[in-house]
């Protein structure tokens, strides 16, 4: 990903931005998402765990994608023949690609297409299971656990608004997965699949991802737009009226907001005072470029950390600690910082001893 949010869920302070009339969104929990920069636009109780139905599938394709060749035929097991809710209706013994399995998954959101490639990437749906949760949390899905590659209602397979969010904004940096999730209608031998999401056609520059339901858990929609480069990441559980709600959070998202690169890779940021050093102080220069998505009327500022200074010796190049990057009293990301020059230590001249100083020393 281009600056993947520190590879965590928490990885900004959470307020809500986006100012919508009330009753807009009639989601249980929703959360909308600046892909590139990690703000969040708009957040309704987006930490809250909840059972996520076949939205678990971003994560099942997304390990196939990184793990597997999808060119790879596969015989199709009976252990994925006859997989109760949604089905792409698998034939034992019948072999196609991992991509086609792939589209089953995610279009025709295939339960048997799901532990199909469960069982080719992992040899078991429990292996497998272990390899999603594995992912959670190199990714800081800190309010998420998988039981199953479907998602099926289990006691322990769950995940929250934001997790998924996270989960979606990573696995659409793949462009397998998201040619995938974009495709609106494919066929695969006498099978034609027409993608569940009506989005694709309902929204300018809709590119994902899925839908999911089960009694239990409700409607949930996980969905992906792009426009002129910027992507948003929407989702919502339990809501009745998912469509018109990720239509409204998406247009909102994109006309309030823009896109504005606060800091370029070298620019000065500050200076800090060396002690003991060859000079009094070196400038703090931007490790990386910082973008973010601000609204018209928003102003951001940046503030150094630390305590200003250092001992020298200080090398140019070297770790300086960060600044914050500030909207109002929020905290919307980091800065890293390094020295821009280097600051050798002084070298104290040796005070004379006494006979020195009587004879004027030793030569």
């Amino acid at each position: 990903m281009k600056r993947f949010f520190a590879g965590t869920a928490a990885f900004l302070a959470a307020v809500l931005f986006l100012t919508l009339p009330a009753g807009a969104i009639s989601a249980q929990k929703a959360i909308l998402l600046d892909a590139e920069t990690g703000r969040v636009l708009y957040e309704k109780d987006a930490d809250s765990r909840s059972l996520i139905a076949s939205t678990t599938k971003i994560m099942t394709a997304l390990l196939i994608c990184e793990h597997c060749n999808v060119l790879d035929r596969m015989e199709i097991p009976k252990e994925a023949v006859g997989i109760e809710g949604s089905s792409m209706y698998l034939q034992e013994g019948e072999i196609l690609s991992l991509q086609e399995l792939l589209y089953g998954l995610m279009l025709r959101s295939g339960n048997d297409a799901a532990v199909a490639l469960a069982i080719y990437c992992a040899g078991t749906v429990e292996q497998f299971a272990a390899m999603m949760n594995d992912k959670a949390r190199q990714l800081g899905l800190t309010g998420t656990h998988f039981e199953n590659p479907h998602g099926l209602d289990a006691p322990s397979h769950y995940s929250t608004a934001r997790d998924l969010a996270v989960l979606s904004a990573y696995a659409m940096e793949n462009p397998i997965f998201q040619r995938t999730v974009s495709s609106k209608t494919v066929r695969i031998g006498n099978r034609t699949m027409q993608n569940h999401n009506k989005l694709l056609w309902r929204v300018e520059g809709a590119d994902g991802i899925k839908t999911g339901y089960t009694k239990a858990a409700g409607r949930i929609l996980v969905s992906s737009a792009t426009r002129d480069g910027r992507r948003l990441i929407c989702v919502t559980i339990n809501d009745g009226n998912d469509w018109v709600s990720h239509s409204t959070l998406l247009e909102r998202g994109f006309s309030a907001y823009s896109v504005q690169q606060l800091v370029r890779e070298g620019d000065c940021l500050g200076f800090s005072v060396v002690f003991s050093g060859t000079q009094a102080e070196v400038p703090l220069l931007a490790a990386e470029d910082f973008s973010i998505a601000l609204r018209k009327d928003e102003k951001a500022q940046i503030i150094l950390s630390g305590p200003g200074f250092a001992y020298a010796p200080v090398i140019k190049g070297k770790a300086a600690g960060y600044a914050y990057v500030c909207v109002g009293d929020t905290v919307v990301g980091t800065v890293k910082l390094i020295y821009g020059e280097t600051a050798e230590r002084t070298v104290e001249k040796k005070k004379p001893g006494f006979w020195e100083r009587l004879f004027g020393g030793v030569k």
